[in-house]
């Protein structure tokens, strides 16, 4: 007699989700739940970042230079931690280091400055004298009366620059905010780089880590040659200033090579904004027409057209080892004109990701992963039988 016929219940097929996931998953695939998910997660995160920005919108610039100063002083950072033994106190010396410094120069140049600016407030008839009298020894204005112009012009410039410190004043609020965004984000990464570093790290998938290595390595190159080549290249033009005005003995030398140094970061201006002066100055105080000559042609020449033009995007380019000559001097130049100060920076940091990306994506190894994981897909997926 035949037993009773024992039936078991066909093994389940293991869920879709825990298979085509973690896989090569299709759009064609998702459920509408899944959709509307993705779509409200999507404008959600959309608009939490667009507040985001516009609420940092007038301290980006500053965040930004915090978060590459605070990695570029990190061996600093780490050699003042080997003697002192303590994270913040350490951070705190370098920035220090860094800033004293700095502050140092700018109250010498505006104590400088300032009197200066007092000095012409109350000659201004006879920086009117001498600029007329000047005037007059060209041939093309010998006739010409231009005293009364000439007067209103130096009074409106002397106006502005006993307006100066009230204008320096005026603009404390915006820069003090600036100022504590940049400082407490170069210390926090003073203090917490390899956090950061692991935690970015551990939410990028494994399938991106070639993408990742790539841009990581492009970054660091390009932000190297671009401080790198920025400093270095300000430094040489602001001691040329300096030898010039001390060889042709103008007064204010060491102020007007630290102005140098700084207005040569903007657009648009730069050490020609001292040096073009500092010839006309010469011309009509001190009638000396070759000296004044001799720092046009030097200062165009030299600062303008070799420094800033070849040699800045030559060496960014050779340190950092990603990008060469021609697409260094474009990011550079862009870069300034399109973002400000920040473009220094921002600019080489652009066309190095978009290099990145574009040598990960026509590597082959990154095809050759890609087909074998279809390859793998397509071998592994067969029919589920049930039993």
């Amino acid at each position: 007699m035949a037993g009773p016929i024992i039936t078991t219940p066909a093994a389940e097929p293991p869920e879709r989700r825990r298979i085509e996931r973690r896989g090569n998953s299709r759009i064609g695939d998702l459920t509408l739940p899944e959709v509307r998910r993705i779509f409200i997660t999507l404008v959600l995160g959309a608009i939490v970042l667009a507040l985001f920005f516009w609420m940092v919108k007038s301290v980006i610039v500053a965040a930004i230079l915090g978060l590459i100063i605070g990695f570029y002083l990190r061996p600093l950072h780490l050699r003042i931690l080997a003697r002192v033994r303590s994270q913040n106190l350490a951070a705190i010396v370098t920035l220090l280091v860094v800033i004293v410094p700095v502050l140092l120069v700018l109250a010498y140049s505006y104590s400088e400055m300032a009197d200066v600016v007092s000095y012409a407030a109350t000659h201004q008839d006879e920086i009117v004298a001498k600029v007329n009298a000047a005037m007059q020894r060209l041939p093309l204005f010998k006739d010409a009366r231009i005293s009364g112009s000439l007067g209103n012009a130096v009074v409106a410039a002397t106006d502005y620059g006993t307006r100066l410190p009230a204008l320096v004043k005026g603009a404390i609020k915006g820069f003090s905010i600036s100022a504590t965004i940049f400082l407490f984000t170069a210390f926090y990464i003073l203090i917490g780089a390899e956090k950061i570093g692991s935690y970015i790290g551990s939410k990028i998938p494994p399938r991106y880590d070639e993408l990742r290595r790539a841009l990581e390595t492009n970054v660091r190159g390009v932000l190297y040659g671009a401080i790198y080549s920025t400093l270095l290249t300000q430094t040489m033009k602001s001691l040329i200033i300096l030898f010039m005005n001390l060889a042709f003995r103008v007064p204010l030398a060491g102020a007007l090579a630290v102005i140098s140094f700084i207005i040569g970061f903007f657009p648009i201006v730069g050490s020609w904004s001292v040096y073009v002066p500092v010839a006309i100055w010469l011309v009509i105080f001190r009638d000396a027409i070759g000296p004044a000559i001799a720092m046009i042609v030097i200062g165009t020449v030299v600062n303008t057209v070799f420094i800033s033009t070849y040699l800045r995007p030559k060496i960014a380019a050779e340190r950092s080892r990603v990008l060469n000559f021609y697409w260094m001097f474009v990011a550079l130049i862009t870069g300034v004109y399109t973002f400000g100060l920040a473009g220094i920076l921002l600019g080489p940091i652009l066309i190095g990701l978009l290099k990145a990306v574009i040598d990960t994506v026509t590597a082959r190894s990154s095809w050759q992963i890609l087909e074998l994981d279809d390859v793998e897909t397509n071998d592994g997926a067969g029919p589920i039988v049930q039993a």
